[in-house]
Order: C-alpha cells, then structure tokens, then sequence
C-alpha cells in the first residue's frame, strides 16, 4: 500500500517543501522504501546557488527514517517520540549532485539497531538503479526543553 505525501507530512516534522519525500512504496519493522522528485524542484529549500549537492542525500535518508519510526509507531497505535540525527557515520556519496539525475531518487532506510527514538540506520539513495550515497545514521531522543 502506498503512503503520499500527506500522510508522510503527518508522520515527521518536516513542513511545506522541507517534506523532501513524496511517496512510500514499501515498508516492515526493519525498513522503508520511498521515492521522491523534489530533487529536481527549482523550489528545493536545499539547493545552493541553483544546483542541490549530493552531501544533502542524507537529509533525504534521515526523513525515510524518521517516516519509518512514524509508521511503525503508529502501526502500535503510539506516537513517535521526537528524535534528531546525532550522527552521520561512513558518509559516501559518488556524485557531485542529485539534481543532475532524472530519474526519481529511491530512498531506503533499514534499521539495524534500537527502538523508537533510539536507533541506528542503514541510508541508502540511488536512482534509475545507480547508488549515489549511502551512510549511517544514528537517532536519538530529543530532550523535552532542550534542543539538540
């Protein structure tokens, strides 16, 4: 079952053109699968001097993680806690920028490790088949009153 953009924006914090991804094509406790275009939108809040760098990949992944936290939180009918990325480990990405694809960008986030608002995932951004970046990211629980 797919899930729009409408769904997704009630699932994470992201608002308006910030919300960078546009569907879900599949998820299960362990990952989410999602596609998007905004990488070709003039209107791309990420973009610099006209052109979107590949290092904003992992945006991309850290909202498919978060959108994942949300589905499955709400599959066990919960509320996500509020969560920021706390780090970003073995960054690669193998293009200068994502804009230069055509093709949508497919994200994948797979969880390898934790629970709620406390985790670790496996991000991954390819497109037309073609891998552009890839990291991991680790989750951890925002502090009521304090921001990270």
């Amino acid at each position: 079952m797919l899930i729009d953009k409408a769904r997704i924006r009630e699932l994470i914090p992201h608002t308006g053109a910030m919300c960078l991804l546009d569907t879900v094509i599949a998820w299960d406790d362990d990952s989410i699968q999602c596609v998007t275009d905004t990488h070709r939108d003039s209107a791309n809040p990420l973009r610099r001097r006209g052109r979107l760098p590949a290092v904003v990949a992992f945006e991309y992944g850290a909202q498919a993680a978060a959108v994942h936290g949300g589905l499955r939180a709400s599959a066990a009918g919960e509320s996500a806690a509020p969560g920021y990325l706390a780090a970003l480990r073995n960054a690669c990405w193998f293009v200068s920028e994502l804009d230069e694809n055509a093709a949508p960008l497919e994200v994948t986030a797979h969880r390898l490790l934790g629970e709620a608002a406390h985790c670790i995932y496996a991000i991954q951004i390819s497109s037309a088949g073609q891998l552009l970046a890839e990291a991991r990211i680790t989750i951890v629980p925002q502090t009521h009153g304090k921001s990270p």
